[in-house]
């Protein structure tokens, strides 16, 4: 599958294209929840709670997030990929995250979630002719082909796991 040019994703979402790598990006989508996992399952709930500042995020609803991205990214994918010509509204992360609960949940199940959801999609994905992933559609007012949301995907999830390392797993 090819890289997205600039023209082919929004612009905010560029940075998290050119994050990923040449590599397959399914292959990338594939290995990228197991080094999720692999960083935070290690985590207590104490930690997992843990915000690195007033009004921050902690790591289970970083986690959270991914997993909302996850879902609306797809289900936009999909929409796209099946020739829905609709405009897909955008969605507020913020308000997503402080309704989404992840602070009431096992770690453990959030990355379980993460893991099951990434899996549907490289399925859906795998499943994709060459046709669908040219299709275009419109998300949050901007234009989109389908072959981008796997690498947003990847990138996305790339720029949360690098916040989480830089500053929630330094600090206590």
């Amino acid at each position: 599958m090819r890289r997205p040019r600039p023209e082919e994703v929004a612009s905010f979402y560029q940075g998290y294209v050119a994050a990923v790598g040449d590599e397959d990006v399914l292959a990338t989508l594939e290995k990228s929840v197991a080094q999720t996992r692999a960083l935070l399952a290690p985590l207590d709930e104490r930690r997992a709670r843990h915000r690195y500042a007033p009004g921050k995020w902690s790591v289970k609803e970083v986690v959270g997030h991914v997993i909302d991205g996850e879902r609306v990214f797809a289900y936009r994918a999909l929409r796209m990929a099946r020739g829905d010509a609709t405009p897909l509204a955008a969605f507020d992360q913020d308000a997503y995250v402080a309704r989404g609960g992840a602070d009431q949940r096992a770690l453990g199940d959030l990355l379980d979630e993460l893991g099951h959801l990434r899996a549907a999609n490289l399925c859906f994905f795998r499943g994709l002719s060459a046709e669908e992933w040219e299709r275009r559609g419109t998300a949050n007012d901007c234009s989109f082909l389908v072959c981008a949301f796997p690498w947003i995907l990847a990138g996305h999830e790339l720029h949360h796991r690098q916040v989480l390392v830089e500053r929630y797993l330094e600090g206590p």
